[in-house]
């Protein structure tokens, strides 16, 4: 009889703190950064929770790691560009970040160890304000302007119904049946003649706000 070959083993990947914060933001995308464990991350590596602390420090350097993998996926002014366009740029690049991970504008805001990604972010948009020529005052405003509207979008955008086109308006269809013509004539108006209609995204209307925040910023600068 012949003798059935050996399966060949699968050599396992080295752990990293690379690949443990890859995993944990994988788990925290899936699941919320509420639910992020140190059982479940080792779990998902395939190793006890003990050997993660080879790689880092505890539960808040693993948290300070995914805060600074959030900061890096947003795209910050250079020295030199043309402020409005930067921050532009800036701004769409966070929504986007927070579009693919919901938990990063609280984490990012609560973390109190401050580490070279988290500060070059506000540093390279507060140092673009300060060299368009706004008062340090002003470029404070700004900064908080930007960002209040950009994780507030987020969290609108977020807690509204998803889905494809079709369920999409399914769903306005069914507000519309709650909303007689009569007694809500500019909520019906919005939503017949906007809201259903074919390629509507809400996102488009992120640019939209932005670009009123960036044109009255560009008015004081110039009166300033």
């Amino acid at each position: 009889m012949a003798t059935r070959p050996k399966p060949i083993a699968t050599p396992r990947l080295p752990l990293t703190r690379d690949r443990v914060l890859l995993s944990a933001l994988e788990l925290a995308d899936r699941d919320g950064i509420e639910s992020l464990s140190m059982r479940k991350l080792g779990r998902r590596l395939g190793v006890e929770a003990m050997s993660l602390y080879n790689h880092v420090a505890d539960k808040d350097d693993l948290l300070d790691g995914l805060a600074d993998i959030a900061v890096g996926e947003i795209e910050v002014p250079s020295i030199g560009e043309d402020w409005r366009a930067a921050l532009r740029r800036r701004a769409i690049s966070a929504r986007e970040m927070l579009a693919r991970h919901p938990w990063a504008a609280g984490l990012m805001e609560s973390r109190t160890n401050p580490s070279p990604a988290r500060s070059r972010y506000p540093e390279a948009v507060l140092g673009s304000l300060r060299q368009a020529g706004f008062s340090v005052e002003m470029a404070i405003h700004a900064f908080f302007t930007l960002d209040s509207y950009i994780y507030g979008f987020a969290v609108q955008e977020r807690n509204l119904p998803s889905g494809t086109p079709e369920q999409l308006a399914s769903v306005a269809q069914d507000i519309l049946r709650a909303l007689p013509p009569a007694e809500y004539p500019y909520l019906n108006e919005v939503i017949v003649g906007h809201v259903l209609k074919l390629g509507f995204d809400y996102a488009d209307e992120f640019e939209f706000g932005l670009d009123l925040i960036l044109d009255g910023l560009g008015e004081i600068r110039a009166g300033a």
